[in-house]
Parts: C-alpha cells; sequence; structure tokens
C-alpha cells in the first residue's frame, strides 16, 4: 500500500493557491455547514466510483480534505490506486482549517439557515433536503399551555415555517408551573400573544399565526386547513373530539398528547390519510370517560415538568412526520409514568366499526360535542 502524503491545512491552502485541486470530500449535508474556501464537494463514495468525472486530469495535484482526516485518507489511497500519482490528504480535516481560522466558504443562500440549523444539517436524515422541509411546513396546534409549551418551543427551534396557535385563554400566575411560553410580567396578556413573544425572540425566522379564538366546528376547519400536522394540547374532552374528527375529514395526521397528576400519554392519529389501518381517537376512546374519571389539572393537580416531557414527545413525533423518517406512534399509544420513571406501550388497531374513521364510510358531520361529552 502507497502512503499517503499528509499535509496540514496551511501547507494545503499554499499548494491550492498554487495551482492544487482540493476535493470535500464530505456529504452534501455536512458541506452545507461550510467548506474550505475554493474546496469543490464531491462525496467519498461519489468520488471513489467515478473519480474521472470531477477530477479528469490524474496528473493534477489533488488535495483531499473531510471532517477530521479519516475520509480523505481512505479516498486519498482509493485515487493512487486509480492511477492518480499527485494526492495528499489535510490533517485534521476541515475542523482543524476553520480552527486556524482558514478561509471558509458556505454554499449559496441563507447564513442564519446554514448556522442556526447546523446539527441538523449534520445528520443525514435531516440534511439540507429534510431541513427546507421543515422550513416550509406548516403545523397547526391547540392549546399554547403545559404541551403546547414545550412542543412549540421546540418546533420553533427546529426550523418549523408556520407554526398555528390556537387558544383563547389569558396568562394565569398559576401557569407559571409549567407553562414555560410564559412569563411573570405577562400575566393578563392572551396565551397565544404571549407564545408568540417567547417563540419570536427564540427563532425571529419562524411566522407565528395566532388564533385566540375557542374551537368550535364552525372554526376548526378554518385553523387546521393548509396544515401538515395538527397537534392537540387541549385540556378538554369536547375540543379532543372535535378536533380529531376534523383530522379525519380533511385528512391531517393528529399528535395526540395528554396528561394526568404523574402520568401522560402521546400517540399519533392518522386515519383520516389511512383508513382502516390507522386509529383515530374515537378508536382509543369511543365514549368519553365521565367528569369524575378524569379531572382537569385544576381539579387534580399536575406534576410541573410532566406536560414538559409529553410535549417534548409530541415535538419529536410532529418532526418525524414532516421529515418522513423513523417509526410514528400510529396505532401505538406510549404512556409515560413519571412517578416509576417508566414507559410503556399499548398496540391500538383501527376500530373497523368507528363511527367517524372506519373504511368507506362517509363522514358524519359534526355534533354537538359539548353534549357528547356530558351525556
Amino acid at each position: 500500500m502507497d502512503i499517503i502524503e499528509r499535509i496540514d491545512p496551511a501547507e494545503a491552502l499554499r499548494r491550492q493557491r498554487d495551482g492544487a485541486v482540493m476535493v470535500d470530500v464530505r456529504e452534501a449535508h455536512e458541506r452545507a455547514t461550510g467548506l474550505a474556501e475554493g474546496a469543490i464537494g464531491v462525496a467519498k463514495a461519489e468520488l471513489e466510483a467515478d473519480p474521472a468525472v470531477a477530477l479528469p486530469d490524474r496528473d493534477a495535484a489533488v488535495l483531499l480534505i473531510c471532517q477530521s482526516g479519516r475520509r480523505s485518507l481512505d479516498a486519498a489511497q482509493a485515487l493512487l490506486a486509480a492511477g492518480y500519482r499527485r494526492v495528499a490528504s489535510v490533517e485534521g480535516g476541515t475542523t482543524r482549517w476553520i480552527a486556524e481560522g482558514l478561509p471558509v466558504t458556505t454554499p449559496e443562500g441563507d447564513f442564519d439557515f446554514y448556522d442556526r440549523y447546523s446539527r441538523h444539517l449534520r445528520l443525514p436524515e435531516v440534511g439540507e433536503a429534510g431541513q427546507r422541509r421543515l422550513q416550509s411546513a406548516r403545523i397547526a396546534m391547540v392549546g399554547a399551555g403545559g404541551l403546547g409549551s414545550p412542543a412549540a418551543f421546540y418546533l420553533a427551534a427546529a426550523g418549523i415555517g408556520t407554526l398555528v396557535l390556537a387558544d383563547d385563554d389569558v396568562v394565569d400566575r398559576s401557569n407559571l408551573q409549567r407553562q414555560i411560553l410564559h412569563t411573570e410580567d405577562r400575566i393578563g396578556v392572551p396565551k397565544v400573544d404571549s407564545a408568540r413573544i417567547a417563540l419570536s425572540a427564540l427563532n425571529p425566522t419562524v411566522r407565528i399565526e395566532t388564533f385566540a379564538e375557542r374551537i368550535t366546528a364552525d372554526n376548526v376547519e378554518r385553523l387546521i386547513e393548509g396544515a401538515d400536522v395538527v397537534i392537540d394540547g387541549a385540556d378538554n374532552f369536547p375540543v379532543r373530539y372535535l378536533l380529531n374528527d376534523a383530522c379525519v375529514k380533511l385528512g391531517k395526521p393528529l399528535v395526540y398528547g395528554a396528561v394526568h397528576r404523574f402520568e401522560g400519554q402521546v400517540s399519533v392519529f392518522d386515519a383520516g390519510r389511512h383508513r382502516g389501518h390507522a386509529p383515530c381517537y374515537r378508536c382509543l376512546f369511543p365514549e368519553p370517560p365521565p367528569p369524575e374519571a378524569a379531572p382537569n389539572c385544576a381539579e387534580a393537580g399536575v406534576l410541573g415538568v410532566l406536560p414538559g416531557v409529553i410535549g417534548l414527545l409530541q415535538a419529536t413525533e410532529a418532526i418525524k412526520l414532516i421529515l418522513g423518517t423513523g417509526e410514528p406512534l400510529t396505532g401505538r399509544l406510549l404512556h409515560f409514568d413519571a412517578m416509576g420513571m417508566r414507559f410503556r406501550e399499548t398496540r391500538l388497531p383501527a376500530d373497523p366499526d368507528c363511527p367517524v374513521c372506519a373504511a368507506g364510510r362517509a363522514f358524519p358531520g359534526y355534533i354537538d360535542y359539548v353534549r357528547f361529552c356530558a351525556a
């Protein structure tokens, strides 16, 4: 095996200025965060498969660089075997190049995008294409409280293009124990306005649309139309059933979350797009439990950090759905017990007799959900 010449970044820059060709062999999603000035980007596998495409002159001086220097060494060996005679690998790669203050360029476009989402861009499962999908996505969220706060924070941080927040409540001091979007100085402010302030401060590139209305059958479709994903952060059964039915009718995936004292649940209801295969909320709860069996947080209390755990799981599922990666919680109900610090999973099949999502069944129309839940 030929010994590959290893050079430091300063020497590589000198040779490059003398006419050597520098090739960055990292993957495209890695190069999106910046590469040595003047380098051309060709992924290692692509270069090794047909080096003549990028390097037609086998007698030219070639410098290979990657992130740390390991992949460039392997690629250099492949080039030597292919007949290239003047090949060198840059020690320490782009990491050392940047640390030594040598010139760097980023792909054309918004610097904020490449800098802000650099850690996403390094993930092959996300990369630039995935981050662009997040950037163009629209998520509708009902509730800017316990579940909506952590979910919205992380979705905004992740670069979701548009967040539509629906909540008709105002900030109360008792909210601050768990609803981290809000602060002491915004007590009395509508929650959607308080949320917009917090989310815009975190990521001003995200568009925040507010919907300071109580969700009803008259406005629910206006809320979720155009949404790629809907997040259920509601705190009452009438809204949960209404939101479920609307998502089934319009074919929207619904990320469900609920908390009670020290326990929480998460699932993805996607029956609207997968009739007869994926369940909806009514498949889980054909009938609402009696009020005494399901008191709200004001009545039963809730561990402050619990909505944070469940809301973050909801945000994770929403991001996976938009990226089309991983295994969503469709057909699975995830339970979390904070006291025992345990997760368990329940399989949740589609109900073939579901009055809303059964295969071939026409949408029955919206009902009086308050009366239905009180019956």
